[in-house]
């Protein structure tokens, strides 16, 4: 793998933890607000972190940034977060430069979700660079491999079959419910929370389903009736919420509280294990942190489920997906390619600017001499004819940087001495 020049003063680092070591509690305690990571990035920025995009989803959470050792990525995300150094060196991950760069593309191009070909990240990571740069510490290196991210994330979508089909948290809910509740046409169903994950499962839930008898609660009321329209379903206020929760055969929670909004105190005196007959239930926790009490699955005829649990299930289009990972993966290789050519010009960018301003100077100097020794001297063509000869040989030279086979550091110190340019520095 190629490596390339990012910064003579900072490591470009990624650090963070995923569903692959850390379970769903431990990620709840990792897991940022957008107020917690609004005080991330202001902090970061005080400390003189250069460039950073923080991400936190129900998968993961990751810090993408300049910084001058991975501890002090470390320490500001346990600052802002429930979790400890401890815990995060035990499942955490630190990546830097190239690693850092080829791991952000394999997250944005679904590759690395705990369901294959699970693009919502994307519309995250847009959402980390929008509030980096409202906080002021968005730069153009970040902005860049952003873009290329997206760039990459949606030739995978379109020219493979990773995202064939529906995959998300939300379609595996429905495909769980389809395929362990028996009559699922006729339970009663209670969707509670109606962030994206929520509005997603609702969309897939009269999609495959073609059930009408869903209720919809969420904290702003507003929102379930603009979707309550949409679909035709009955939306419930707030204060409601323990009445559904009585009546409903399945309960899907998708509310991204920091505490868990289902207990089994809103079960109320529903106990089952004095009737003839338990009655079954299901309840769906697609959030993190959990929202759903784990306590509930103490209640008689209640299984509850997590999204952890959800990601295992693993249906033939699943199969069918992966075989196009090489695919993807050259896809990916070729505008990471595209992406690295670009920071390695951006790294000798100043030298081809100094060398022109230099040449420009030699111009100068040369056409004041000649006008003063000719009296019929025409400066105009004079100078016309030198911008094609300072542009021919600063293109040269640039073409020679960005030769593979050059030794780029070489080339610019030579570069550099033999036209005495001033040093460097940026």
């Amino acid at each position: 793998m190629k490596k390339y020049h990012i910064s003579r003063h900072h490591r470009f680092i990624t650090i963070g933890l995923n569903f692959e070591k850390a379970d769903a509690e431990t990620r709840g305690r990792f897991a940022l607000s957008q107020a917690a990571i609004d005080e991330l990035l202001e902090q970061a920025r005080e400390e003189g972190i250069d460039g950073l995009l923080v991400c936190s989803t129900c998968n993961r959470t990751e810090l993408h940034g300049f910084a001058a050792s991975p501890e002090h990525l470390i320490r500001l995300l346990c600052t802002h977060s429930h979790g400890t150094e401890e815990v995060f060196e035990s499942i955490g991950y630190v990546y830097e430069n190239t690693e850092a760069i080829a791991h952000l593309f394999r997250v944005g191009s679904g590759l690395d979700s705990q369901i294959l070909g699970d693009f919502e990240i994307i519309s995250q990571l847009k959402k980390s660079f929008i509030a980096s740069k409202a906080a002021g510490i968005a730069n153009p290196f970040l902005e860049r491999l952003l873009n290329a991210v997206i760039q990459a994330s949606k030739r995978v979508k379109n020219e493979t079959r990773i995202s064939s089909g529906a995959t998300s948290v939300a379609f595996a809910a429905v495909q769980y419910l389809m395929a362990r509740v028996p009559d699922i046409g006729n339970k009663r169903i209670l969707l509670f929370g109606l962030g994206k994950i929520g509005r997603n499962t609702c969309e897939n839930l009269v999609k495959h389903t073609g059930h009408s008898r869903i209720t919809l609660i969420n904290r702003t009321l507003q929102n379930a009736e603009s979707i309550g329209g949409r679909f035709d379903l009955l939306v419930r206020p707030l204060d409601a919420l323990q009445e559904e929760v009585g009546r409903s055969d399945v309960i899907i929670v998708a509310t991204g509280s920091p505490t868990p909004t289902l207990t089994p105190e809103q079960f109320g005196g529903t106990a089952e294990s004095e009737q003839a007959e338990v009655r079954k239930r299901w309840i769906l926790d697609l959030s993190i942190p959990m929202n759903v009490d784990p306590a509930i699955s103490d209640i008689d005829g209640v299984t509850r489920v997590h999204l952890d649990q959800l990601s295992q299930i693993t249906d033939q289009t699943i199969l069918e997906r992966r075989k196009d990972i090489p695919k993807a993966e050259a896809i990916i290789e070729e505008v990471k390619a595209e992406f690295g050519a670009w920071l390695e010009s951006r790294r000798f960018a100043p030298v081809i600017k100094a060398l022109n301003q230099k040449l420009k100077h030699l111009r100068d100097e040369e056409i004041d001499f000649q006008s003063r020794k000719f009296s019929d001297f025409h400066h105009e063509q004079a100078e016309a004819v030198a911008d094609r000869i300072i542009h021919k040989i600063t293109r040269q030279f640039a073409n020679h940087l960005k030769d593979d086979g050059s030794d780029t550091d070489e080339s610019l110190e030579w570069i550099r001495k033999v036209f005495q340019l001033e040093s460097d520095n940026s």
